[in-house]
């Protein structure tokens, strides 16, 4: 790992530790400050809907700016969201809250490209080891984010939460230092003729016209979609029966999964291909979905959690690594905006649905309503594997664009 992927992976795991003590707190906020508590999770679906409408204009922003000037920017405006969320727990104002959780997701929308900012630093092939290595960053908010929320969340007796937020506040300036140390090289290309340009740089259409492509944003839309729903209705669930350190202790083996892998996905994707690994993390949503059909004690949520956790690293990993193949250098901001864009709309969604499902049909019907999207993945997956393989070999070797040098920013 070159200091970049370091600096990267560092950056990552300041974002998820963030994100992982949103998830443990901001329902349980949202139950606090509410009027209705079939709203608790509208915090966590507008910070979703937020990641969704800055993806594209980050991607953007990022071509033409240079990464880390667009992670530094998103810093900001996540910090700015902490600061909000934090004065309006202290004026028990719930849509003030909301408002501060749309500004850390805006930054979430600038963050996830770290994973394909990964890409751009090492050589093609070391991509799927990049983008895992760069994801287990998130082992460490698997260590920390979810026991901040337990440890910090009575830290200031008048206003439950407001210290597990300040702790946020104080991670996004960390991430600001440490962008400021980054270097990631943009490719500069030839200047085509208006013929050459036409032929090399393909619409969104054509580009979602490649099953690969296609199967890429479906598994990641679904995959996400998936784990965002149950991980959401979790702690709601749980709170019936479990106290906070409980749920925290769940999240928390549940964000390890999410990342720890990440260490040797990248090998089990160039050992075994990146759909074979795919599929094992279908079959472990679906596991997931089992265990907790069985029960609720805390061995059944801690088991269901830690597969779910687990299968979503290898459909996420594996869908962004399959996508990086489907474009060339000049299609690479438009292809990523288009995936993040559909992928944490569909979150959002989740996010959304998961407190009114829980609140009004039970975590039963929670588990039930992810079971068409898991099949879907298979589905989808199997027919690219045996009905694609000779488009698939192509389109893992796409043609690449003339290079004229590289400039750091």
């Amino acid at each position: 790992m070159n200091k970049n992927l370091w600096l990267l992976a560092a950056c990552q795991s300041l974002m998820m530790t963030n994100n992982a003590l949103l998830i443990t707190a901001s329902a349980l906020v949202g139950v606090l400050l509410a009027d209705d508590i079939s709203f608790a999770t509208l915090p966590l679906a507008v910070q979703f809907f937020a990641t969704m409408l800055a993806s594209i204009p980050a991607s953007l922003m990022m071509k033409k700016y240079g990464r880390r000037f667009g992670f530094m920017f998103g810093a900001v405006i996540g910090l700015c969201g902490g600061v909000v969320a934090t004065m309006a727990i202290f004026k028990a104002d719930f849509w003030m809250f909301c408002l501060g959780t749309l500004l850390m997701g805006a930054f979430n929308g600038f963050g996830n490209f770290y994973r394909f900012a990964a890409v751009d630093v090492v050589t093609e092939s070391m991509k799927s080891r990049a983008i895992s290595y760069v994801m287990a960053g998130g082992v460490v908010a698997a260590i920390f984010g979810p026991n901040i929320a337990s440890w910090t969340h009575d830290s200031i007796a008048s206003a439950e939460f407001v210290g597990s937020y300040i702790v946020i506040c104080t991670l996004y300036i960390v991430s600001f230092i440490i962008l400021s140390f980054v270097r990631i090289p943009t490719i500069q290309t030839k200047t085509f003729s208006e013929h050459d340009k036409k032929k090399e740089i393909r619409s969104i259409l054509e580009l979602v016209k490649q099953p690969a492509f296609f199967v890429a944003v479906i598994c990641g839309m679904f995959s996400y979609a998936v784990m965002s729903l149950v991980m959401t209705a979790t702690p709601l669930s749980m709170s019936h029966h479990h106290s906070l350190s409980d749920t925290a202790f769940v999240i928390q083996w549940h964000v390890l999964g999410m990342f720890a892998p990440s260490f040797f996905t990248g090998k089990l994707i160039s050992r075994f291909g990146v759909i074979n690994v795919m599929l094992v993390g279908a079959a472990l949503l679906m596991l997931a979905v089992i265990g907790n059909l069985q029960g609720s004690t805390l061995s059944h949520y801690w088991f269901a959690l830690l597969c779910l956790g687990i299968g979503w690293n290898f459909l996420f990993i594996g869908a962004t690594d399959l996508l990086t193949y489907t474009y060339n250098e000049a299609e690479k901001a438009k292809s990523q905006a288009f995936n993040d864009f559909f992928v944490f709309g569909t979150v959002t969604m989740a996010a959304l649905t998961a407190g009114y499902l829980q609140h009004n049909y039970g975590w039963k019907v929670v588990n039930l309503g992810v079971v068409p999207l898991i099949v879907c993945i298979v589905i989808i997956l199997t027919w690219l594997k045996y009905k694609q393989k000779s488009h698939l070999d192509q389109i893992l070797h796409p043609p690449k664009l003339v290079v004229e040098d590289s400039i750091l920013k």
